[in-house]
């Protein structure tokens, strides 16, 4: 009865990293670029009383043996890096991938970050950065007489004057990852190259395992609601079903101490 009250624990506890994980899923519906995450789960060490495969008294094997579970531990949070639905908004500065690959931007600390999220901005110098100053890489200027900016689908990004003569122009580049899911979410849509995901290969749109560029879309999220208000269903229900186990340990323990009474 001591070892259910800890198993049935230990499910409580993977439910609610399991609810944790579907609630921030369902929080970002409408981030962009976000991709959802799966707790993923494993079983905890059994506690063997009889071995499968000994012999028994007559001489024959036992054919199956007998083992208790310990209970249940989060493994892993998965992302998945599916694509998410296209919004058409018209923005010449909102720039979607559409396939594999991640912007490369730069922090405020010159370090490396990647993004799918395609909102850029201008700076007060013309640079095109995300919302919160990260600089779009390779670094790109728009001059102040440009009147329109064009990005083609290989990642060419022009400045055009009203003659239609480009004033400057660069090659936007994408960078993937062997290993996606190893990437360490940093928040504000970004991630940071780990052991687990492998060095950035870099390579122009359209190429082989590299997406095409649409500009004028944004990348929504990645989020089924449905999917994951099953599984918060799914979720809750498992944390009650432990809970009760725990109560029904509880019950029998509180039998066998009024045995004596």
């Amino acid at each position: 009865m001591m070892r259910s009250l800890w198993t049935a624990a230990t499910g409580m506890i993977a439910q609610q990293t399991h609810i944790d994980v579907l609630s921030n899923n369902l929080a970002n519906v409408n981030t962009t670029g976000f991709k959802k995450s799966r707790a993923e789960f494993e079983d905890l060490m059994y506690q063997t009383l009889r071995i499968a495969g000994t012999m028994n008294q007559g001489g024959n094997r036992i054919p199956t043996g007998m083992q208790i579970g310990m209970g249940v531990r989060p493994v892993t949070v998965h992302k998945f890096f599916t694509q998410g639905d296209f919004q058409n908004t018209g923005n010449p500065l909102d720039i979607a991938i559409e396939g594999n690959g991640f912007f490369l931007l730069l922090d405020p600390n010159g370090e490396n970050v990647y993004t799918r999220a395609g909102d850029f901005k201008l700076d007060n110098d013309g640079k095109v950065v995300t919302a919160n100053g990260y600089t779009l890489q390779p670094e790109f200027t728009v001059p102040q007489e440009t009147v329109s900016v064009v990005v083609t689908e290989q990642g060419h990004i022009a400045a055009l004057d009203k003659s239609g003569q480009e004033l400057a122009s660069a090659d936007i580049q994408l960078y993937n990852f062997i290993n996606p899911a190893g990437l360490n979410a940093v928040g504000r849509n970004l991630y940071v190259e780990t052991e687990a995901s492998g060095a950035p290969i870099q390579g122009d749109p359209g190429t082989t395992n590299f997406g095409t560029l649409a500009q004028g879309f944004l990348e929504g999220s990645n989020v089924e609601m449905v999917d994951e208000m099953v599984g918060l269903i799914i979720g809750q229900r498992a944390f009650e079903i432990n809970s009760k186990a725990i109560t029904t340990s509880d019950a029998m323990l509180q039998t066998a101490i009024n045995v004596k009474r």
